[in-house]
């Protein structure tokens, strides 16, 4: 039945399904930049403790990564986005109702940032079930859903606050993503997760057990108009009893025994797989290149986010717009991220290119777009930086791809996460760090120059350690036939 349905029918469904639920999760994160003036002019608090909100919604969904796809894996997509969406618009409408940061910052910051990874997880996971030979063109198509989300969000998040203020704007956008619910109606799972699994064999033993119990005395009563005597009767209920109670007596042992049996293999085999997990994690931290590129991700999550939360504020803070305009610069940059994940996933794919220096020359782009940020003094100019930097920013969608090639497909998942906590981490820190340099010096230029440092010092670090890996020499499974992935699977690790 699985294989009659991939590629193809009802994935389609689901992948219009997953776009949509992109795009209303992450539609106000990815366009928090709008919000972002208006919250500084609401409770008049620093830049640096404000920015604390914009940043933790993008990142704690990145660091919370595991969870989340160990609950997907769990009880599945589909109740996994009906919860996502209760958090998502319960976290937004709060919000509405914040009295000051603080409240913001768990209301909007933790609730919607942990509900959009629920999302993220969720859509993806269901998304690679229905595909295989498609599997990278379909989540392509989902993954632009936050960058078109970003986009429309922008626009649409700005006019509200003009039609109906802050707290109205918050509480539209919460109640749009209540549509989340629907989504995860047309994600019809193809196999049964494992919460179900666990109880349907928690259900099969308790059956057996049922089986095994003594019967109760009407039970033990002949039909009617059987030939048996009474005396019959009651020697056959006795035997019968005797019988029973020794069973289950001799069953108490038994499962008492097992039972502790069980439990020991269980512990025995949790730490067997906690010491493996540790070994492989420790092994993949010793790959110079994995560690290169660890540290590169971190620095360019560090200088390369805040502009995304605080472009719009820079643009009024330096005078050359007196509100966000009709096309925020958000939403610029969304359409060029959008852009640039497409052109990049292109350029990945030619043989010749090397993914790893691909990814340092877009951090470096991305850095001297940065440092050109505090020196232009027109807003066309500051439209073009955001373009700019917004393509750039679109090696996210080539991050697997690298770790591919890096660590291999074999240990994609583990080191995916790691570099997820990197990113997750430094998208946490950037936008607070540009704040206090600002409530320091009570100017931008001094925090974007340190941005735009952290991302080029990121770029020389991931091209100088990962040298040597153009002369590594190929190992004996880099030519076995099954390990030579082309297209498909590059397609999947790069948008994974």
């Amino acid at each position: 039945m699985a294989s009659r349905a991939l590629d193809g029918g009802w994935g389609w469904a689901i992948v219009v399904a997953s776009f949509l639920a992109q795009l209303l999760a992450y539609g106000s994160p990815q366009s928090v930049g709008v919000l972002y003036p208006e919250w500084l002019h609401a409770f008049q608090e620093g830049k640096g403790l404000t920015a604390w909100v914009g940043s933790l919604v993008a990142g704690v969904g990145l660091i919370a990564s595991p969870v989340c796809s160990a609950c997907v894996d769990n009880f599945g997509a589909r109740p996994v986005t009906i919860f996502s969406g209760v958090m998502v618009a319960g976290g937004l409408m709060l919000s509405a109702f914040a009295p000051n940061v603080q409240f913001l910052i768990f209301s909007y910051g933790i609730v919607v940032g942990l509900g959009c990874g629920l999302v993220y997880a969720a859509t993806l996971t269901i998304t690679c079930q229905y595909f295989d030979k498609r599997r990278g063109l379909a989540l392509g198509i989902v993954t632009t859903g936050t960058s078109v989300g970003a986009f429309i969000y922008a626009t649409a998040q700005n006019e509200l606050i003009v039609l109906y203020g802050l707290d109205g704007c918050l509480l539209i956008i919460g109640a749009l993503a209540l549509n989340l619910m629907a989504c995860a109606g047309f994600m019809r799972p193809l196999d049964m997760p494992g919460y179900y699994l666990k109880r349907r064999a928690a259900l099969e033993r308790n059956t057996e057990r049922q089986l095994l119990e003594k019967p109760r005395p009407d039970e033990l009563k002949m039909a009617p108009g059987s030939a048996t005597s009474p005396q019959e009767k009651s020697l056959m209920g006795k035997e019968l009893l005797i019988a029973i109670d020794g069973m289950d007596a001799g069953e108490k042992k038994r499962s008492s025994f097992l039972a502790r049996l069980g439990v020991m293999k269980v512990i025995k085999k949790k730490r067997q797989a906690y010491s493996s997990y540790m070994s492989s994690m420790y092994e993949l931290l010793q790959n110079q290149a994995m560690v290169a590129f660890c540290i590169g991700v971190f620095l360019f999550s560090l200088g390369a986010f805040p502009p995304v939360l605080l472009i719009e504020d820079v643009a009024q803070s330096q005078g050359l717009v007196e509100e966000v305009a009709v096309i925020p610069l958000v939403s610029i940059g969304a359409i060029a991220t959008c852009v640039g994940k497409l052109a990049l996933g292109i350029l990945v794919d030619i043989s010749w290119i090397n993914s790893i220096y691909l990814y340092a020359f877009t951090m470096f782009a991305g850095g001297v777009a940065l440092l050109l940020i505090p020196v232009v003094q027109t807003y066309l100019g500051l439209q073009i930086l955001s373009a700019v930097l917004g393509f750039f920013s679109g090696n996210w969608s080539i991050t697997s791809y690298v770790i591919t090639k890096t660590v291999g497909l074999d240990r994609l998942t583990q080191a995916h996460g790691i570099v997820m906590f990197f990113g997750g981490f430094g998208i946490m820190l950037g936008p607070p760090v540009v704040g206090w340099f600002f409530d320091w010096t009570q100017s931008y230029d001094l925090a974007f120059y340190f941005s735009g440092g952290c991302v080029l010092l990121g770029a020389l670090v991931l091209s100088l350690l990962t040298l040597p890996c153009r002369s590594r020499k190929p190992s004996p499974d880099d030519n076995r036939p099954d390990v030579q992935y082309t297209g498909n699977c590059d397609k999947v690790a790069s948008v994974a």
